[in-house]
């Protein structure tokens, strides 16, 4: 799922390459785009001029000049691919701005889940959402705050949005496992020293970020994600995966103790020479 450091590269091509251009045509291929957004509503996009673009969290908003807001969330596989209009299209294509220089903007999303929609001029935009993971105004202060009131384990609380706007499954993993802090502690038994530590973990789990997909990067390296039965970059215990609200959750049993339930204890991974 693109979480907050791949929406933003995302959005870095919509400002460089969509922000000041002229829509002549918005095509919408696929049936569920199509529900969302009207045949009159595309019609009135002629013309619009893109402004200004915004992510909140995951959500990424083209202001137009006359107000309105075309509304992208990528939702579990989207990305953004230009190309020349004319050109053939990516085999995921699910919605087309065409500009008045020949160029288009693709929406392309494999699982046709992520979601297009147009906010007219004026309108209060509500997405629930908590403060920006990137936002430096954002503290342990005011996470601690947040916490407290929840007694869930703190992984699944992460991938909240209302508790904080753009962390997903990987980053929050990430985050847990750099601020040495078990999966399954209490939000609010955390210790003001230990959501300090997970703040400055985000931070620095932000900052190593590509913007590219996980998955699909063999420059990226992972710390705790996917790495089930690996041995722990920092301790050797072996890596292991629960479930977690319907979620995997990948945690090292030796050295994020904080909070962790009482067990046996974990066994030491045999190092594989090249392993990730």
């Amino acid at each position: 799922m693109p979480e907050l450091p791949e929406v933003e590269a995302a959005l870095e091509v919509l400002r460089t390459r969509a922000r000041g251009r002229t829509i002549v045509r918005m095509r919408v291929l696929h049936p569920a785009l199509r529900r969302r957004l009207k045949p009159a509503q595309l019609r009135a996009l002629v013309g619009a001029r893109i402004a200004r673009v915004e992510r909140r969290g995951k959500h990424q908003l083209l202001h137009l000049d006359d107000g309105r807001i075309l509304h992208a969330h990528f939702r579990m596989s989207g990305d953004w691919m230009l190309t020349e209009t004319g050109a053939p299209l990516p085999r995921f294509a699910r919605a087309v701005l065409d500009f008045e220089d020949g160029s288009s903007l693709v929406f392309v999303d494999s699982r046709a889940l992520g979601t297009i929609d147009m906010h007219p001029a004026g309108a209060e935009l509500d997405l629930g959402l908590g403060p920006d993971a990137a936002d430096p105004a954002w503290t342990a202060e005011q996470l601690a705050a947040a916490l407290a009131p929840r007694r869930g384990p703190i992984k699944p609380a992460l991938l909240d949005q209302r508790l904080v706007a753009g962390l997903g499954n990987i980053y929050a993993a990430e985050s847990l496992w750099r601020a040495r802090i078990s999966p399954f502690m209490r939000c609010n038994a955390l210790e003001g020293a230990q959501v300090a530590a997970l703040r400055k973990a985000i931070d620095a789990v932000l900052l190593r970020a590509t913007g590219s997909r996980y998955t699909d990067d063999d420059t990226v390296t992972l710390d705790v994600y996917d790495r089930e039965g690996l041995p722990c970059r920092r301790c050797d215990t072996t890596i292991e995966r629960v479930v977690q609200a319907g979620r995997s959750t990948y945690f090292c049993p030796g050295c994020q103790t904080a909070g962790a339930p009482k067990r046996a204890a974990p066994k030491k991974a045999k190092r594989v020479r090249g392993a990730r």
